[in-house]
């Protein structure tokens, strides 16, 4: 990959710094009306392709085992 071009979540951050930047005191709205749904957003982002597969598979082997022990 080209040095010059930038990975979607250095893009993110950056223009979260922007932001900040801009309205520092939005951050703080924020926090207090957060409902957490960026969480999943920045979790799948952060692992890729892959790491969103396995996390998914790990999800769904919990889920069978434990329909298996909690009948």
């Amino acid at each position: 990959m080209s040095e010059n071009k930038e990975t979607p979540e250095r893009r993110r951050e950056r223009l979260r710094q922007e932001e900040l930047k801009r309205n520092p005191t939005g951050n703080m709205n924020d926090a207090f009306n957060k409902d957490n749904s960026g969480f999943l957003v920045d979790l799948v982002g952060s692992l890729g392709w892959k790491g969103t597969g396995i996390l998914i598979l790990v999800i769904i082997i919990g889920l069978i085992i434990t329909s298996f022990f909690f009948k």
